[in-house]
């Protein structure tokens, strides 16, 4: 950790994602445990490919159906959260805090950001009387800044 805050995030989420798995009867193994931590440390919102391939290194018995479904699992519960690619792999994070994603159609990155305004849109009238809402989710596709960097360069 980089600093006191990011170790506070870390301590924070990790007793969240006890909790969750306590609440749901779910056990807290070492397997599930280092997928959360490597989910958690990343900053690339990973796939389950991507999990597999630094848990394999630590576990080296477990399978990419495992480490999928645990994902996946871990979405359920509420301790992360499948994040839209337009059709790509699935990716996941384990911020739990509302944002936003932006997506770069070119190098695949996926950018956090948050804006109230979208956190707060009315849905029309007409629309609500007819459903409930559970969830809000804004999702962008685009040009990075930096790729957009490299074609104007």
């Amino acid at each position: 950790m980089k600093n006191s805050g990011e170790k506070t995030d870390f301590v924070t989420k990790m007793t969240k994602f006890a909790d969750c798995c306590r609440k749901a009867d779910l056990r807290i193994t070492p397997q599930r445990t280092a997928i959360y931590e490597m989910l958690i440390k990343s900053k690339e919102h990973p796939s389950a490919n991507m999990v597999y391939e630094q848990i394999k290194k630590q576990f080296s018995n477990i399978s990419f159906d495992t480490v999928n479904r645990t994902l996946h699992t871990f979405a359920d519960i509420g301790v992360a959260e499948v994040v839209p690619t337009g059709g790509g792999a699935k990716r996941f994070d384990s911020t739990y805090e509302k944002h936003q994603h932006f997506l770069c159609v070119q190098c695949k990155n996926i950018i956090d950001f948050d804006f109230d305004g979208l956190d707060n849109i009315t849905l029309p009238k007409d629309f609500r009387k007819k459903h409930t809402v559970l969830r809000k989710e804004l999702y962008l596709e685009g040009i990075c800044e930096k790729c957009r960097k490299k074609t104007t360069s």
